[in-house]
C-alpha cells in the first residue's frame, strides 16, 4: 500500500515537472499552477521545477519508516529535567514542551516547564529559575543559547547537561555553546523544502512575501535560507520581507496582510513564514480584500506545524502547506538524549527527516506524528 501511494506521488511529481519543461508558467492562480506555458528566462527554471517536484513528492510521504536509534542505555532513575521555553505562545515550543513531559513520564522522570515569555529578560530569568532548581538536565526550548552564554556556562560547570530544541541551526552536539545535542530537523532542509514547494506548485513563477522574526537569529537565518532557495528559479520573486516578532504576530499580522494586498495586488500569490502562527489571523484581512481561502496568496509555514495550521490546510482556509516538526517524536528524542548523557553515553546522532503537509496528505490529522513505532523503540531501549 505504501509503495503504491509513493508511486502515485512520484507520478504526480513527474507530471508537474513535465509541464514545466515547456517553460515556466505565468499568472498562476491555483496551487497546482497554471498550465499556460511561457518561455523560461536565461538559464531556465524547468530543471529547478522538476527537481523541486521530486523533492516535494518524497517529503509528502505520510508513513516514513523509523530510522532512529534502536539501542542505548537503560533508563536512569529519579531524574528531574526543566524545559525553558522561548515563549509558550509559539505552538511549536509549547508542543515540544508537552511532549517532553509525556516522554519523561514514560521513562519515570519529572519535567517542569518555565516560560521565557518571548524576550531576552524573560528568557534569562527563566533559565535562572531552572538553574536554581538544580535539575538533572535543562532544555533550551526554541531560543539561541548564545543569548544566555554565561548561564549556559554555569550549567556546564555544574555538570548539568543542556539539550537544545530548535536552539541552533544544525542538529547534534555543539561545543560553542556546549550542548549535549540540539534536536531539530536541519533548518537548511526546512527552508529549502518550503521554497521547493512554492517553486513546484507555481511552476516556477511566483511573487512571494517572507515573514520572519529578526530578533531570533535562528529565525532570521531560516528566512535568508528560504530567500536563497527561492532564487534558484529566476522567475520566482521575493516581493517583500516582513519582520514581525513572534510575540507580536497575533496583533500585527492583520494590518500587515491588509497593507500587503493594497501594495502588491495580484503580484503577491505566495507567502512563506518561519512559523505557522503568522497565518493565524490572516483570514479576516484576506476575506475583506475579496480573497478566497483556497486561492492566492497560498501561505506556507516553514516550521512547527500547529494544529491550527493543519485545520486551515484541511479546510482550504488561507494556508496551503506547512513543514511540520514531528514534535512528539522530538520530545521523546530529547528524553532519550538526556538518558544517554546521564549514562555517560554519546548522543544518538539521529536527525528527523523533513516532511511537508499539504492538501494531498493532511487528512483529518492535526499534527505531524510519523506513527512509525518510535515510542515502542524508545521504551524498549529504556527497558520500560
Amino acid at each position: 500500500m505504501i509503495v503504491n501511494k509513493t508511486a502515485m506521488r512520484l507520478t504526480a511529481a513527474v507530471a508537474i515537472a513535465a509541464s514545466a519543461l515547456a517553460g515556466c508558467s505565468k499568472g498562476s492562480d491555483t496551487v497546482a499552477g497554471s498550465t499556460t506555458a511561457a518561455s523560461a528566462t536565461a538559464g531556465g527554471c524547468a530543471d529547478v521545477v522538476a527537481s523541486s517536484a521530486t523533492a516535494v513528492a518524497a517529503a509528502t510521504d505520510p508513513k516514513p519508516a523509523w530510522a532512529g536509534p534502536t539501542t542505548g542505555p537503560k533508563a536512569a532513575t529519579g531524574k528531574q529535567i526543566v524545559y525553558v521555553a522561548q515563549t509558550l505562545t509559539n505552538p511549536g515550543v509549547a508542543g515540544a514542551a508537552k511532549d517532553v513531559q509525556d516522554a519523561a513520564a514514560a521513562i519515570g522522570w519529572t519535567a517542569r516547564v518555565i516560560d521565557g515569555q518571548g524576550d531576552a529578560a524573560g528568557i534569562s530569568a527563566a533559565f535562572g529559575q531552572a538553574l536554581a532548581l538544580k535539575p538533572a538536565g535543562i532544555v533550551v526550548g526554541g531560543f539561541d543559547p548564545n543569548s544566555i552564554s554565561a548561564q549556559i556556562t554555569q550549567a556546564n560547570a555544574a555538570n548539568i547537561p543542556v539539550i537544545g530544541w530548535h536552539a541552533l541551526s544544525d542538529p547534534g552536539p555543539s561545543t560553542t555553546p556546549k550542548l549535549f545535542s540540539n534536536i531539530t530537523t536541519p533548518v537548511s532542509a526546512v527552508a529549502k523544502i518550503s521554497a521547493q514547494w512554492i517553486i513546484a506548485k507555481s511552476n516556477g513563477v511566483a511573487g512571494v512575501v517572507v515573514f520572519t522574526d529578526n530578533s531570533i537569529p535562528f529565525a532570521a537565518g531560516k528566512a535568508t535560507m528560504i530567500e536563497d532557495a527561492l532564487k534558484a528559479c529566476s522567475t520566482v520573486k521575493v516581493l517583500q520581507v516582513e519582520n514581525i516578532p513572534i510575540p507580536d504576530a497575533g496583533t500585527r499580522t492583520p494590518q500587515e496582510f491588509s497593507s500587503l494586498v493594497s501594495k502588491l495586488g495580484a503580484e503577491w500569490n505566495y507567502s512563506v513564514a518561519i512559523n505557522d502562527l503568522y497565518f493565524d489571523n490572516a483570514g479576516t484581512p484576506l476575506r475583506a480584500a475579496g480573497k478566497d481561502g483556497s486561492g492566492a496568496p497560498f501561505n506556507v509555514g516553514a516550521g512547527d506545524g500547529s494544529a491550527a495550521a493543519f485545520q486551515r490546510i484541511a479546510s482550504k482556509q488561507f494556508q496551503a502547506a506547512t513543514v511540520p516538526e514531528p514534535l512528539a517524536q522530538e520530545g521523546w528524542q530529547i528524553v532519550d538524549e538526556f538518558n544517554r548523557a546521564f549514562n555517560n553515553a554519546p548522543a544518538s546522532g539521529y536527525v528527523p527527516a523533513v516532511h511537508v503537509t499539504d492538501a494531498s496528505n493532511v487528512g483529518t490529522s492535526t499534527s505531524w506524528d510519523p506513527a512509525n513505532g518510535y515510542q515502542d523503540a524508545y521504551k524498549k531501549i529504556w527497558g520500560k
